[in-house]
């Protein structure tokens, strides 16, 4: 993959800061008059907290602005303001189920903590765009690096407890937060710093075998051992979303960086019999695969619904889509707490979809791949190898992971337990997501910097003599 640099874009008398400003500013309003409107259309109040909540919500990324018009002044201008109206999305739906929530199960309010955690992610993206001059210095430690993220990876399997079948969580006194949120962007770091070192190696092709060229036995290793890697996620964690993204990452890293279709076929077939496997005898695994198979027999008499099946949750998934229809109930109008507390994190989609309808679901969807494309575009038009890596990985987690909620919530694969990026509750998704943001932002500030003028070269040029 050959760079090009990204022409500079002129817009009339504005920079691409003015533009994002610009965005930033509709997108708060979009997402204050969501709040708004899910507030009075459920019968509230605008209260001076309420007032305060959607402030909140219009400072933070104008503080963020304020970093990237300082320190990344190239960058992209799309991808802050989309990130945004993600994030303020995901504020409105939270609200929108702490009322439904309070009413049926007299349940506390998240959106409070969630804007918290938006403050955190604001300050974490900040401190990224400042302090990362060259996004070329996370090349330097690639097994620092790794190991960071092999920590992070296999914390949860030696935790005592899970929540939910899943061992994804690290508690520590009142607060937990899970590793796999981050290790997506350790991972992708290092991928991307390995396929560069060891590209050419992996392109070398071997013999050809119906169309394809088999990569050589001893190429064989790096996708092994991440195979095995995925696995053990799997075995002893019993997370499906996160092995098949730390897997789905390497394997498209990998594609990326060789142009070899024998690695995603290799990949791709790696994990499946992996995954029948673990499938087979992991309860929990099995479980999910059963309501996948079988939605609807939940509603059988006990004795008569398949072996594992025990949650209405897929079920009750379809049924919201269904009553959205094309144009949704309208927001605060529907009944999304029929789904249970995951509404507000797994299926936090289905809030979309049955309120919003397949309209607002069409267009959630539109703004992750604007994001993800803004992602590539910049892989396409940084220079150096590293970065171009590094931008692809991080546009290939973002897209992998909101495939593999959004299949699982619409039945096109099993249900996995992650959650929408930037619109679901929780901690340490919002703060690596942000983080990932950040670091897309440096890469294309980079990829889109004016290249340095030529010196001038002063033996060539003419002597003019002034006359008085």
């Amino acid at each position: 993959m050959r760079g090009r640099r990204e022409p500079v874009v002129h817009y009339g008398r504005f920079t691409s800061r003015d533009v994002e400003l610009v965005l930033l500013l509709g997108a708060v309003l979009i997402c204050g008059y969501g709040y708004a409107e899910t507030t009075l259309a459920t019968g509230g109040s605008l209260s001076a907290a309420r007032l305060g909540q959607v402030a909140g919500l219009a400072i933070l990324p104008l503080l963020c602005h304020v970093a990237v018009r300082r320190f990344a002044r190239h960058a992209d201008p799309l991808i802050l303001p989309v990130a945004t109206v993600l994030s303020g999305l995901g504020i409105v739906l939270i609200h929108r189920l702490d009322i439904a929530y309070k009413a049926r199960y007299g349940a506390a309010a998240a959106t409070s903590g969630q804007l918290m955690w938006c403050a955190i992610a604001a300050v974490g993206l900040s401190a990224v765009v400042i302090a990362l001059k060259d996004h070329r210095r996370l090349q330097r430690y690639p097994y620092l690096t790794i190991s960071v993220g092999l920590v992070l990876l296999m914390a949860p399997a030696f935790y005592p407890g899970d929540v939910y079948g899943a061992k994804r969580w690290i508690f520590i006194g009142p607060l937990s937060f899970q590793p796999g949120e981050f290790v997506k962007i350790v991972i992708v770091v290092f991928f991307a710093g390995y396929l560069t070192m060891r590209r050419d190696a992996l392109a070398l092709a071997g013999r050809r075998f119906m169309g394809l060229y088999l990569p050589r036995g001893r190429q064989l290793g790096p996708i092994a051992a991440v195979w095995i890697l995925s696995l053990l996620v799997l075995v002893f964690e019993r997370d499906l979303g996160t092995s098949l993204i730390f897997f789905g990452i390497f394997v498209i890293m990998l594609y990326i960086a060789t142009e070899r279709t024998s690695w995603v076929v290799f990949g791709v077939a790696m994990f499946a019999v992996g995954a029948f496997v673990v499938g087979s005898f992991e309860p929990h695994v099995h479980g999910r695969v059963v309501a996948w198979l079988h939605p609807m027999d939940i509603y059988l008499p006990p004795a008569q619904r398949p072996a594992g099946l025990v949650s209405d949750q897929a079920a009750q998934a379809l049924f919201s889509f269904g009553s959205g229809g094309i144009l949704g109930t309208g927001l605060g109008q529907g009944h999304p707490e029929l789904i249970g507390f995951a509404g507000r994190s797994d299926f936090i989609l289905t809030t979309v979809g049955e309120e919003l309808g397949l309209v607002g679901v069409t267009l959630v969807l539109l703004l992750y791949a604007l994001l993800a494309e803004r992602g590539l575009r910049t892989a396409i038009t940084v220079t150096d190898p590293f970065g171009k890596l590094l931008a692809a990985g991080l546009a290939t987690s973002l897209v992998l992971q909101v495939f593999v909620v959004t299949g699982g919530v619409t039945g096109l694969i099993p249900l996995t337990g992650k959650a929408l990026p930037f619109l679901a509750q929780g901690g340490s998704a919002m703060v690596a997501n942000w983080l990932l943001v950040a670091l897309l932002i440096k890469v294309s500030d980079t990829a889109r910097r004016p290249a340095p003028q030529p010196a001038t070269d002063l033996s060539a040029a003419e002597t003019q003599i002034v006359r008085p």
